[in-house]
């Protein structure tokens, strides 16, 4: 997977914004009980650790897995998503969420990428728009075309979003922590909330 942003930016020839705060207008939503005890009790289990597994299993994990209980998405961890390897657009996702509920199967419409870096947000920008881009793709050979794709690169405790139309990607310049996770959660659910 090509992996830095600059690189990225000129092989698929996309122009990039960067929004001051991309997701103003959507509500919070407040997370789930158990979830929140879960994130009470792996908080400190994970920026303890300090390691991108340990934040990737304790945080990241339970967040997108409630989201996903909540639409009935598919779910994929750290699977290859070869969509065009002449182009790099190939590689391991960290995290896939697809408007189709299949488990075995990555099918479009793939409608987010998740990518979890242990410390250092900028430099999974370039890794997360590949894989925005390969979504792209694979939906419309799919025969999805058209559809809005979204990127997240995050720590765990921090989250930066993305959002690519056809050749047009924004850059949200907010950054969102664990601490606003209503507002994290808000933003997920309006990803997915177009396909239900």
């Amino acid at each position: 997977m090509i992996s830095t942003l600059s690189k990225v930016r000129a092989a698929f020839e996309l122009t990039i914004q960067e929004p001051e705060d991309l997701f103003a207008d959507i509500a919070s939503l407040a997370p789930e009980e158990s979830l929140a005890i879960t994130l009470q009790e792996n908080l400190p289990l994970a920026t303890a650790s300090n390691t991108e597994k340990a934040r990737s299993e304790l945080l990241i994990t339970p967040i997108l897995l409630a989201i996903r209980r909540r639409y009935g998405l598919g779910f994929f961890s750290g699977v290859d998503f070869t969509v065009d390897s002449d182009q790099g657009l190939n590689g391991f996702c960290d995290y896939i969420l697809t408007a189709a509920k299949d488990l075995y199967e990555i099918r479009s419409p793939v409608v987010a990428l998740v990518e979890a870096k242990n410390e250092n947000i900028k430099a999974g920008l370039g890794q997360c728009l590949a894989e925005m881009v390969a979504a792209q793709l694979f939906n419309q050979r799919s025969g999805d075309a058209d559809l809005t794709i979204y990127g997240c690169v995050k720590t765990g405790t921090t989250w930066k979003f993305l959002k690519l139309d056809g050749q047009a990607c924004q850059i949200d310049l907010r950054d969102y922590f664990i601490v606003e996770l209503a507002k994290i959660l808000g933003i997920l659910v309006i990803l997915f909330s177009t396909y239900q």
